[in-house]
């Protein structure tokens, strides 16, 4: 479970301007549509052809979980890219995002002024070039621990150093213990 990853993509999915397919056959015609064939979707699914074109005629209806859930995670995926896009590029550019989370926060500094890590629940306002940096981290596949490192690492640009106005330097910011963590665009 990637909750960096997700929690941006759940961002970005908010801006949709129409709800995704929500039943199985429903969405299952939406992705015949995208990849052109069922022979395409079936690979990709990991189920036979078949049971894709049972699909399709509302022969199926119910999906068994693990099923679901790829079905779900595809659709999601390919739904509305060009609003998807524009929503990134907004945020990117000129937006910003917001970043509420509640982990056990805490930074090392030079000696004598260390923050010892505690829980912490912060919103937290990022500006574009942090979301920029987010976005296009994961658009290159970068795993959760990297998004986490590029959300601790805003925090400490915006949060713990004000945007460069509190003397001193921090050396690290680190999360643990996530409890939540959400982004809003």
């Amino acid at each position: 479970m990637s909750v960096f990853g997700d929690g941006l993509d759940a961002a970005v999915q908010r801006s949709f301007t129409r709800p995704a397919p929500k039943s199985a056959p429903a969405q299952m015609r939406y992705l015949v549509r995208q990849l052109k064939g069922t022979r395409a979707v079936a690979q990709m699914l990991r189920i036979s052809q078949r049971t894709v074109e049972r699909y399709v005629k509302d022969q199926i209806k119910k999906p068994r979980p693990d099923l679901a859930a790829r079905l779900d995670r595809e659709v999601k995926n390919r739904w509305q890219p060009q609003v998807r896009a524009r929503a990134r590029q907004k945020a990117a550019t000129t937006g910003g995002i917001v970043i509420d989370t509640r982990a056990r926060l805490g930074y090392t500094a030079p000696i004598g002024s260390t923050d010892e890590s505690r829980i912490r629940h912060l919103t937290v306002a990022l500006p574009p070039q942090h979301a920029a940096r987010l976005f296009d981290a994961q658009q290159a596949g970068a795993d959760d621990q990297q998004l986490q490192q590029i959300a601790a690492e805003a925090l400490k640009d915006v949060y713990f150093q004000d945007g460069g106005r509190r003397a001193g330097s921090l050396e690290e910011v680190r999360f643990t213990d996530i409890e939540h963590v959400q982004f809003e665009l």
